[in-house]
């Protein structure tokens, strides 16, 4: 049975070279080439393939933020000229990758692995869930854009459109002036992730934009709550409340 395969990649000379790799390979049904993250999620879980060579550095939405909103799990060869962070990422969760500029030689190399590992039915999504959690987690940068699949629509939502968020268990709801939209992740994280200067957690359930604060009322003995400017109520904690004090600086 022959590995059914799509490739994403926003370079066209790097799609038409991937495309001439695959063909030389009788194993391979090459499903179709994408030029974005968003074309590549629809393509994927639509045609549910077994394999997905990846770009990561795309325009619109990243691969790793693609990953994120997957309901198919592929086998998955990065294909990236990526930092060496993430190349140690890769190797440390055995996620097959190409380094661009790359040989034949490399890419059927790549092919054979994941040849093995549909063979093998191990899962797939488990390294990539995996390397997504290492990235996220030794990631430096302040996120400046979170990307949230609603439905059939994806969202990419900018850090300056954000009001605040809200636990919700396993998930993190993110209040914004156009809506609200469901995350699974953790507030750690966020907190974590989300520049200081900007934003404070107030609460175990609630880290708010400083820009959108209106003002703290006392509602009884050391027992606060904090206006947002859109007049949303949301109460602070005893230890939330040292952490807007200094971020407010009174």
């Amino acid at each position: 049975m022959k590995l059914t395969t799509i490739i994403i990649d926003d370079e066209a000379p790097a799609r038409e070279l991937i495309q001439a790799f695959l063909t030389e390979d009788d194993e391979i049904d090459l499903l179709g080439a994408f030029q974005n993250g968003f074309e590549g999620l629809k393509a994927i879980n639509g045609l549910r393939p077994d394999l997905v060579i990846l770009d990561i550095q795309m325009p619109k939405i990243t691969g790793f933020e693609m990953l994120e909103l997957l309901e198919h799990h592929p086998i998955i060869i990065f294909s990236t000229a990526f930092n060496e962070f993430a190349i140690k990422a890769f190797e440390l969760n055995a996620v097959d990758y190409l380094l661009k500029p790359y040989s034949r030689e490399r890419f059927r190399e790549a092919l054979k692995k994941a040849k093995s590992k549909k063979l093998s039915q191990s899962p797939a999504h488990t390294p990539i869930r995996n390397l997504i959690k290492h990235v996220q987690e030794q990631g430096q940068d302040y996120l400046e854009r979170i990307v949230v699949k609603t439905g059939t629509k994806i969202h990419v939502i900018t850090i300056d459109r954000i009001h605040y968020l809200e636990s919700q268990d396993d998930y993190v709801m993110i209040h914004t002036g156009q809506g609200k939209y469901l995350k699974q992740n953790t507030m750690k994280y966020y907190e974590e992730h989300l520049d200081p200067k900007h934003f404070v957690r107030i609460h175990r359930s609630y880290i708010v934009k400083i820009s959108e604060i209106d003002r703290l009322e006392l509602m009884e003995k050391e027992s606060y709550v904090l206006w947002l400017k859109n007049q949303t109520k949301l109460k602070v904690s005893k230890t939330g409340y040292p952490k807007l004090k200094q971020a407010l600086n009174f």
